[in-house]
């Protein structure tokens, strides 16, 4: 109930993920299949595995943009087999409507670029 509270409460992550399909073309698809996980952030002590999940959007409320970009190189150090990403509204184009730190599946998006460049 409360992940449900909060994709309702933030972002409306259906027109989100349709709105970035020219630069992240599977992102609408796993959103429709529930693959994409919204949490809010709770420290890096309480990161939890994606399991069946193929992304995780950590909304991190109140962080800058300086914040996110330490935070995910703090991450991609500590869990190797995850690729972690940022977003935030203040660097514009495709970015997120609140900030977050994104959590991804590294063999898995690997995979797929591979299969958009090959």
């Amino acid at each position: 109930m409360e992940k449900e509270a909060v994709r309702k409460e933030e972002v409306n992550w259906t027109e989100y993920f349709a709105s970035i399909v020219a630069v992240c073309p599977w992102s609408k698809a796993y959103w429709s299949k529930q693959k994409i996980d919204v949490a809010r952030w709770q420290g890096t002590t309480n990161v939890k595995p994606l399991g069946d999940y193929v992304a995780r959007m950590w909304i991190h409320k109140n962080a800058s943009g300086r914040q996110l970009c330490n935070l995910h190189h703090t991450m991609n150090e500590q869990r190797q087999d995850e690729e972690w990403l940022y977003s935030h509204r203040c660097y514009g184009g495709h970015s997120t409507p609140v900030p977050v730190l994104i959590q991804q599946d590294l063999k898995l998006l690997t995979k797929i670029r591979k299969g958009l460049n090959g």
